[in-house]
Order: C-alpha cells, then sequence, then structure tokens
C-alpha cells in the first residue's frame, strides 16, 4: 500500500513537535543558569564598607564609626549604621601633658575594633579632625597634641593617611555638617533648591552654612564666605563661614569681660549684670579657673545683659539677607538651650521661632532676679544666642528646625566630613 505524501509530511511534523517539547526542559534549564550568571555579573550585591571619623571639639573628643552600602551604580553611598561614642574632655585639656590623652584615644579606637569587622580593618580610613578648641591653643601646643594622636594611630589596624590627623578649618566644619544634614534628608539628589541651611553653635566657634539661590548673595558676600567643592559627582557652591571665638563658651568669657586665654591675678573678679546680683562662684574655662561675680545694675537683668551682649556682637558678623526666606537646622547649642527652657523634646527635637528664644529669655532672666538658680548662665546664653541669630540676619518670626539626631544619626558635621574624605581617596 503506497503511503501518501501528505502523511510523511504530518508525521515529519508531528517528529519535530515531540523533539521541541523534550528539548525545553534542557534549553529552560541552560536558559535559567545563563540568566543567573549574567545577573551576577551584571547586578553585582551591594559592598559595606566603613569610615571612622575622629571629632576633637572643645569640650569632648567624639568617635563615629559610619558602616556604608555601596552600589555600582549609585551616585552616592547609602548609610547603613553608626556607632558614636563621646568622651569628655576635649584634647585641648591636655595641652600641657598631651600623652594623658591617649587613653581616651585608644578607648574609642577599641570601640571602632569592635565596629568594623576584622578583614575590613585596613581598608577603612581612620582620620581625626579638631575644632576651635586646638584653634585657639597655641599652634606649638596643639600640634604636640595632634603628634600624640598620630603615633596612636599609626600603631592601628586601620588605615592611616597623611594628613589624617588635623585642625578642621571652621568652614570646611559648616560644609561638613550641611552635608550631613542634606544627605540626610535626602536633598542632595535632585534640585539643589531642596537643600537646608544649617546653624551650628560650638563652645569655641559658630558656623552658617547655606546653599544661595540668589546671585545677588553670591555678588556681595566676601569672597571668602563663598566656596565650591566637588562630591560624588557633583558641584556645589556654597555661603558658609565660621566665626572662631563666637562659640557659646568664649563668647561667655567674653560678656564677662575677660580674654581668651589670659589668666586673671590672685583675688581678681570678672563682675557682669549678666549674672544674678548675689551670684559668686568660680568658672572653669580652657583649663582656667575665674572667680565670676553678679552685679545689679539698676535696669532689669534682661535689659542690662542684652545691652550688653548687643554691643559684643554689633557689626562682628555678615548678614546675608536671603537666610530670612531659607530653611535652616540648627544644633549644639542651640538645640541643648531650647531643651533647658522646655521648647523643644530632648529627644525629638522639635521647631521654634527666633522670637520663641527672646520670649524665654525674657522669663529666665526676671526669676533670676529673685531666686537662686542651678544654671547661672542660662539668661545670658539665651540673650546671647538670640542677639546672635539677629545679626545673621534671621527675623523674629524665622522658623528653625532642631535635632540632636536626624533619622537616628548625629546630626553633626563628622558624616558629611568622611563623605568627602572617602570620595577624596577614591578620585586620587
Amino acid at each position: 500500500m503506497k503511503v501518501p505524501k501528505v502523511a510523511y509530511v504530518f508525521v515529519l511534523i508531528i517528529c519535530l513537535l515531540i523533539y521541541l517539547y523534550l528539548k525545553k526542559p534542557f534549553q529552560s534549564i541552560q536558559n535559567g543558569l545563563g540568566f543567573t550568571m549574567q545577573t551576577a555579573f551584571k547586578q553585582p550585591t551591594p559592598q559595606d564598607f566603613y569610615g571612622i571619623m575622629f571629632d576633637a571639639g572643645s569640650t569632648g573628643t567624639r568617635i563615629h564609626v559610619f558602616k556604608f552600602t555601596k552600589m555600582p551604580s549609585a551616585e552616592s553611598p547609602k548609610l547603613a549604621h553608626e556607632t558614636f561614642k563621646a568622651l569628655k574632655p576635649g584634647l585641648s585639656a591636655y595641652s600641657d601633658e598631651p600623652h594623658l590623652a591617649m587613653k581616651g584615644i585608644q578607648e574609642l579606637l577599641d570601640i571602632a575594633k569592635e565596629s568594623v569587622p576584622r578583614d575590613l580593618w585596613a581598608s577603612t580610613p581612620l582620620v581625626l579632625k579638631a575644632t576651635a578648641g586646638l584653634r585657639l591653643l597655641p599652634g606649638v601646643k596643639a600640634q604636640q597634641l595632634l603628634d600624640k594622636v598620630k603615633e596612636v594611630f599609626q600603631l592601628s589596624p586601620f588605615l592611616v593617611m597623611n594628613g589624617c590627623v588635623s585642625i578642621m578649618d571652621g568652614s570646611d566644619e559648616g560644609i561638613s555638617a550641611w552635608i550631613t544634614v542634606n544627605f540626610l534628608i535626602d536633598s542632595l539628589q535632585g534640585s539643589k533648591h531642596n537643600t537646608s541651611g544649617i546653624l551650628d553653635l560650638g563652645g569655641g566657634s559658630t558656623q552658617i552654612t547655606f546653599l544661595p539661590h540668589s546671585e545677588m548673595t553670591l555678588q556681595t558676600s566676601p569672597i571668602n564666605y563663598i566656596t565650591s567643592f566637588q562630591m560624588f559627582n557633583s558641584t556645589y557652591t556654597l555661603y558658609s563661614h565660621s566665626y572662631l571665638g563666637f562659640g557659646l563658651m568664649s563668647a561667655r568669657l567674653e560678656i564677662l569681660g575677660g580674654t581668651e586665654g589670659r589668666p586673671f591675678e590672685k583675688g581678681q573678679e570678672l563682675v557682669s549684670s549678666c549674672l544674678s546680683p548675689d551670684y559668686k562662684a568660680e568658672w572653669k574655662h580652657a583649663e582656667i579657673v575665674y572667680n565670676i561675680k553678679g552685679q545689679k545694675a539698676g535696669e532689669p537683668l534682661y535689659d542690662s545683659c542684652y545691652a550688653r551682649v548687643q554691643k559684643i556682637l554689633y557689626k562682628k558678623v555678615h548678614k546675608p539677607e536671603e537666610v530670612e526666606n531659607l530653611s535652616f537646622y540648627a544644633f549644639s547649642y542651640y538645640f541643648d538651650r531650647a531643651v533647658d527652657v522646655g521648647l523643644i523634646d530632648a529627644e525629638k527635637g522639635g521647631t521654634l521661632k527666633v522670637e520663641d528664644y527672646r520670649e524665654a529669655a525674657k522669663r529666665v532672666c526676671q526669676s533670676m532676679e529673685s531666686k537662686s538658680t542651678d544654671k547661672p548662665f542660662l539668661c545670658m546664653d539665651l540673650i546671647y544666642i538670640t542677639v546672635l541669630l539677629e545679626e545673621l540676619g534671621f527675623q523674629k518670626d524665622a522658623v528653625l528646625k532642631l535635632a540632636r539626631k536626624i533619622n537616628g544619626v548625629e546630626s553633626s558635621w563628622a558624616l558629611g566630613a568622611t563623605f568627602h574624605y572617602i570620595d577624596s581617596l577614591r578620585r586620587n
């Protein structure tokens, strides 16, 4: 019997279909493996790395151990975790015996060893930046402290580069704090007009930093107040200045009539109308002990002290006009004094207006006229903060955001400085 040609064609098609059906699972396995291998090369897993920053401030030394996660496709790393620890006093307290400060430095290094995996020690940069406390010391004494720190650092298992121990320029302090804040509020990506300015009031210096929106600010500001820098493939031009000697502790000394670094003769007193009239005590600043005393000025404590502070700050700071239209975060003693008088929560922070400091100062100063307090400088400090903000150009209804932490991370310059340092190593 002769088989029709159509049947041959039909059988051939059936065989082809069976072959393809049997081959498909094998191809699927091959394709699956191929996809997996391709994914492994084209989509690498996130990489963790660390940075260690010592903040050697005027009142204490703090360590920040940052854990970052970096995806190659991302412009900037993500902060995964921060370990923080602070010790008192600051390095400047050991200016005559620098070797005594090294015990605290070693204690903080031990925390870093516990926080960073051992196999990453050698690749983790270790940095110390000192601020106003050391900037106010005689150069020789400051350098002796830095040299001792570097000796200890070089014995550690971490990555120690040239220049890793230094005194931080005041404007760099402000810029680094600005980077920290704007990274934590996620405003470094996208429109630069969403960034926030920063106000930082330390013990020895105070900083103001913001990204100008007005061309007039760039043209009318002192040339050394405008700075540009690159970080993670972006360029930023900021208004930033640090006022050395205008931190809260240094300001107290000047308000009282003293001079930085100049001890008084035995029995000599600093007399001030910014203290309760019956107040008398010793006050220690920058390792010098002063005898201080209150004095009744013949007018309300608030008025007499306000006049004194105004005289000290008059035309001493630059007033950029556009600050009244920008968003600002405020830190350090701005935060602490607001907590002291119940303007914000000690843990959560909050927002307030400049006039809130003034009203709090009036209440505190009035109460100090008639009774003693365990915070004898509170009237003076609140007035100083009020006048300083006014001199910087903030109107009484200007709103400030106050935070010790943002998204669980210390809102200091340390994170921004670590970012900048790591990025400079990458570029070099």
